[in-house]
């Protein structure tokens, strides 16, 4: 799986490693195609479908796109744990590129009915609720674990991809093909994903890296149990959580204030969006650069986004905010690729697909909340006021994050992770 030669090891995990750099590019095509149809669509509704509470609309719309991955975390966790995960990667990108390809053909068809968005977008995210927390289980399948790293911030990395190619490209189709250009991009992407997908060779659980000792002497567990043998990591889980109530309003937020205070078009909501995604996109490769225990990073990075984020709500200038989101984005980046390189390491195997579920259930299980109240709220407060209450409610995070203490046993679990050039115990956050 990966090249043996030390000159080899100069080439990046991507070209060295053919399975692993085919299913990552499978990943940047379904995430593109997911952020592409929801920047798309939420413009749609707030430039173009709804005249009045278009900021409800939009904030209902993120919220149905985000409730699939909080739902169906027991049964993703079942699938994940029970059937090859090539055949869920596979069926995941397949089956959302039906989905999108029947919306396509109804929106060619005739007038496309805001339900119908509604509906395609809970079938894109039940499939992407799927194909994202199995392939982060699939990673020592495809990488050996000195690659761990490196395949984790390549895994991460697509979240800033998805939101370069996907952002930059939602509102502007939209602003020129409309919804049924938007869905045949997402449709043409899913599908090559799940092309590429059937091309790779996993290897087989015994060819992996080995369990831990909870997969050894006991076997997968339930989501309960997982969590209950984490302390540590729950409580970062839960630090985050309450801090997504609040960054991931920033896609609810962007629109508006594109709208009422930049008086911008698609093509301004594709420069926020990409702004935010480049900066992600370099934090999840110099992440592991940044030294620090994990809860004062994770706490450092916080704060820096709590200042970022309350800049536009004090200017209204674009290469301002521009440069806000970049920040932003960067600490989402940093915090992410610390985080989950640490949770592959101490999470054991047999346990994998339960943790790695339930991650993406608690992280997301606010953005619904965050879509609906500030969706609400723009249609009763500004889009700047918006701005600064998302940074007054990073604070409190920032500093429950920095309290929390790593505990010696899983400084000690962590292995390679608390070395060079990540100092002893160091990490981020989530995505």
């Amino acid at each position: 799986m990966t090249a043996a030669p030390a000159a080899g090891r100069r080439l990046p995990l991507v070209l060295r490693n053919r399975a692993f750099g085919a299913v990552w590019l499978g990943q940047v095509l379904t995430q593109a195609a997911v952020r592409m149809f929801q920047v798309g669509v939420s413009w749609w509704l707030v430039a173009y479908a709804v005249s009045g509470g278009n900021g409800l609309a939009s904030g209902l719309f993120m919220a149905v796109s985000t409730l699939p991955a909080v739902a169906l975390a027991p049964v993703v966790a079942r699938a994940i744990g029970r059937f090859a995960h090539r055949s869920v990667l596979r069926t995941a990108a397949g089956g959302a590129a039906a989905a999108a390809t029947a919306l396509a053909v109804w929106a060619y068809a005739s007038d496309l009915p805001i339900a119908a968005a509604y509906a395609a977008t809970l079938a894109l995210a039940t499939c992407q609720a799927f194909f994202d927390p199995c392939l982060t289980t699939s990673v020592p399948e495809l990488v050996d674990d000195e690659d761990i790293e490196a395949a984790t911030g390549f895994e991460l990395s697509t979240q800033s991809l998805a939101s370069l190619g996907g952002a930059l490209l939602g509102a502007l189709i939209v602003d020129r093909a409309g919804i049924p250009g938007l869905a045949a991009g997402c449709a043409t992407a899913y599908a090559a994903a799940a092309v590429l997908i059937a091309t790779v060779r996993f290897r087989t659980p015994a060819e992996g890296e080995g369990e831990g000792e909870a997969g050894d002497e006991t076997g997968p567990r339930t989501l309960r149990q997982v969590l209950a043998g984490f302390p540590f990591v729950r409580a970062i889980l839960i630090c985050f959580t309450a801090a997504n109530l609040f960054t991931t309003a920033v896609f609810i937020v962007m629109p508006l204030y594109t709208k009422s205070v930049l008086h911008g078009d698609g093509a301004t909501v594709a420069l926020l969006e990409a702004s935010l995604g480049t900066g992600t996109l370099i934090g999840s490769f110099t992440g592991a650069r940044v030294p620090g225990r994990p809860t004062i990073v994770g706490s450092a990075c916080l704060g820096a986004m709590a200042l970022a984020l309350a800049v536009p709500g004090l200017a209204g200038e674009r290469p301002v905010i521009a440069g806000a989101l970049a920040v932003t984005g960067w600490c989402v980046g940093v915090i992410g690729v610390r985080f989950v390189a640490l949770f592959q390491r101490l999470v054991p195997t047999a346990d994998k697909p339960a943790f790695f579920a339930v991650m993406q259930a608690v992280l997301g299980a606010t953005f619904p909340v965050a879509s609906l109240l500030f969706g609400l709220l723009g249609d009763h407060l500004s889009a700047q006021t918006l701005c600064l209450i998302q940074a007054a409610g990073l604070v409190p995070a920032a500093f429950a994050l920095a309290l929390l203490r790593e505990p010696a046993p899983a400084a000690e679990a962590a292995g390679p992770e608390a070395e060079a050039p990540v100092p002893a115990g160091a990490a981020g956050g989530a995505r």
